[in-house]
């Protein structure tokens, strides 16, 4: 029971934020070039044992907080399943683990996770009690794991190129769910419980977060559009053999904006309609229209990247 409370408190389903580091040679269609997924492959494990570490030492730190919030009252540290010294150990090792296995790929991506984990341990401890820097240091860190999966490869052959649109549109959906999450969390506690789980939440009003949370929504779709729109130009000899010469060359990744604003329009939903949605790697998993649509986001982009584009 230990190792299984021990494997909760490192919150696995959480690693689905470090796919991002994905995204550079994805989109550079470069996912199947054996030399570079290893290595982002072999990224994203190292950052999943940096995150996990860092997910102890919050619980550690947040246990009391905890205990009054709605769900994370469950946690086995703030329910007392799980020692936070033993917690504390695991930590550290898994921090070390990742700290060593980044210097031995390179050492681009040891710094980055340098600057992760200062992010993280000097949000834990600070920036999550000053409103604003608490959501701004979320999209921070989102930003260093896209950026540590394009430097682990830029100087593998073939140069991998990284969108400066990719880059604004993961901050603007970064923004988008951490914003949403503190509108939900206000939302489903009083104002004393939500002042003794985040001191930020009582300088948050209500008008505020709802209407920040429609500007990132907003600002996620313009920006994912516009990522699209200035999708560089490949040879597209299987489309323009099917496709009139005027359309020889489309940006077919703007096909998958629907997808993109239905996403966004649904998780919309979940807030304001459902009172759902506060975790976002839950609702992936369990919603289903959430669900289905990410895996037709992906099979869009896979489809569109590595097979029409060639």
């Amino acid at each position: 029971m230990v190792l299984y409370y021990l494997l909760r408190s490192m919150r696995p389903r959480q690693w689905s934020k470090n796919l991002v580091v994905f995204a550079a040679i994805t989109f550079a269609g470069q996912l199947f070039v054996p030399e570079k997924f290893l290595l982002v492959l072999a990224t994203f494990v190292i950052f999943n044992l940096m995150a996990s570490g860092v997910y102890l030492i919050n619980d550690i730190i947040d246990f009391k907080r905890d205990q009054v919030h709605y769900f994370k009252k469950n946690r086995p540290i703030a329910k007392g399943l799980l020692s936070s010294d033993l917690a504390m150990k695991v930590a550290l090792l898994l921090i070390a683990g990742a700290l060593l296995g980044g210097s031995l790929i390179n050492n681009y991506l040891f710094l980055m996770l340098g600057v992760f984990l200062s992010v993280q341990i000097f949000y834990t401890y600070y920036l999550k009690h000053i409103a604003l820097l608490d959501i701004l240091s979320i999209a921070a860190t989102f930003m260093i794991r896209i950026f540590a999966g394009f430097l682990v490869v830029a100087n593998v052959e073939p140069i991998t190129t990284l969108s400066s649109w990719l880059i604004l549109t993961t901050i603007m959906v970064s923004l988008f769910l951490a914003i949403a999450k503190r509108r939900l969390e206000l939302a489903q506690m009083s104002h004393k419980v939500a002042a003794e789980h985040r001191d930020t939440l009582t300088n948050y009003p209500t008008v505020l977060l709802d209407g920040m949370t429609f500007m990132m929504a907003t600002a996620t779709i313009l920006t994912y559009s516009l990522f699209t729109f200035n999708e560089p130009e490949r040879n597209r000899t299987f489309v323009a053999s099917i496709l009139p010469q005027a359309l020889s060359t489309p940006k077919l990744l703007m096909v998958t904006i629907p997808l993109v604003i239905y996403g966004i329009f649904r998780y919309l939903y979940l807030i304001y309609a459902k009172k759902e949605g506060e975790s976002p790697e839950r609702t992936l998993l369990e919603d289903l229209p959430i669900l289905t649509t990410s895996l037709l986001w992906v099979s869009s982009i896979l489809g569109i990247v590595y097979i029409l584009n060639r």
